[in-house]
């Protein structure tokens, strides 16, 4: 289960002990030294083991007026043929209807002062009514946009199932990041535009296939390490694994992470420590953060020797990267953006 946006507080070590790690750190960023990288003798870096993604499964399309039923998390729904007054409740569920050109009334908002997520285009998001922050919306504001459908999931919101429910049908998947491949297709189906869906798809396949030549070809991917580090305010620095949303993404160019993330929880992600921060490093890095960098300690870390030993930084291969593209939005809209930058930044001159 994918939950990026309200990350757990980790629990804070004794101020003594906080002590010393910053005079670590602080040492380790004026020494020659300065920690080793994870590559092998040759430079490389061994593949984490990443299992193959889940085929996707469509609906049959409707047509006509009328209703449909929906498969959902919470059984199955009766949806009208063509919404027209959709609320979304969560990232993801907006990067799908804007891909496939549905404007919802209504959208809760990721934890961010800038409102809706920075990628998506403001033409597409002007007018949209914010009914609150992802996992707590108002419903009295949602039921005041008298919507016709509700797009959410239950690990969002399947405690307010009930409530929803009586405002207006509601679709939920299981769960966000890792199945948002299927998601997308339950929404398309919900939305009643699964034609459109399926272009889109191919639409991104054929793009990353362009990419994934850019790099050198399939061979070239595989020999590309590439690992996502996101600093977070209040926890451990995070290592993106094979079942995350970037991870997937990353996988469909035929790169991935690096075995750092070897038997993290779910396949999500592996926490590392400031001291640890060498595990991340790989053929090339990304990484953002959730909160300010001087409160997620990204500035104190990618300021210290030791995140200046990886290879990746050392050979010019270590991008900052937008947290709200990467990692907060789910969906193909932010997936091809995506692909666009790695492009940019990975791609063989």
């Amino acid at each position: 289960m994918s939950t990026h946006r309200s990350p757990a507080r980790r629990t804070t070590p004794a101020v003594a002990a906080a002590g010393a790690l910053a005079v670590l750190l602080a040492l380790s960023g004026c020494t020659s030294g300065g920690g080793s990288s994870a590559a092998g003798p040759d430079g490389s870096f061994k593949a984490a083991h990443c299992p193959a993604q889940p085929a996707v499964t469509w609906a049959k399309p409707a047509t006509g007026g009328g209703t449909h039923t929906v498969r959902t998390a919470m059984g199955e729904v009766t949806v009208p043929n063509a919404p027209k007054r959709v609320v979304v409740l969560d990232t993801a569920e907006l990067d799908s209807a804007i891909t496939l050109g549905v404007k919802p009334v209504g959208a809760t908002r990721s934890d961010v002062a800038s409102g809706f997520l920075d990628y998506l285009p403001e033409d597409a998001v002007a007018g949209i009514k914010d009914v609150g922050k992802i996992g707590a919306p108002h419903l009295e504001a949602v039921a005041a946009l008298k919507p016709d459908l509700i797009l959410t999931s239950k690990v969002r919101d399947g405690g307010r199932y009930a409530q929803l429910t009586k405002i207006a049908p509601t679709v939920m998947t299981e769960t966000t990041g890792y199945p948002w491949k299927q998601n997308f297709a339950t929404h398309a189906d919900a939305l009643g535009r699964i034609p459109e869906a399926q272009r889109a798809v191919a639409g991104y396949r054929a793009h990353a296939r362009r990419v994934t030549e850019a790099l050198g070809g399939p061979a070239g991917a595989r020999g590309l390490r590439t690992n996502v580090v996101r600093f977070v305010a209040g926890a451990d620095t995070r290592i993106y694994g094979c079942r995350s949303y970037i991870g997937t993404v990353l996988a469909d160019l035929g790169t991935g992470p690096t075995a750092a993330v070897d038997g993290a929880k779910d396949g999500l992600m592996t926490e590392v420590s400031p001291e640890q921060i060498t595990e991340a490093d790989a053929n090339a890095v990304f990484y953002s953060s959730y909160g300010s960098p001087e409160k997620s300690e990204e500035d104190r870390i990618t300021g210290g020797g030791l995140w200046k030993h990886l290879r990746a930084v050392a050979d010019g291969r270590s991008f900052r990267v937008d947290d709200q593209l990467w990692i907060q939005g789910i969906g193909y809209t932010a997936a091809d953006k995506i692909l666009d930058e790695v492009r940019q930044r990975l791609a063989k001159k």
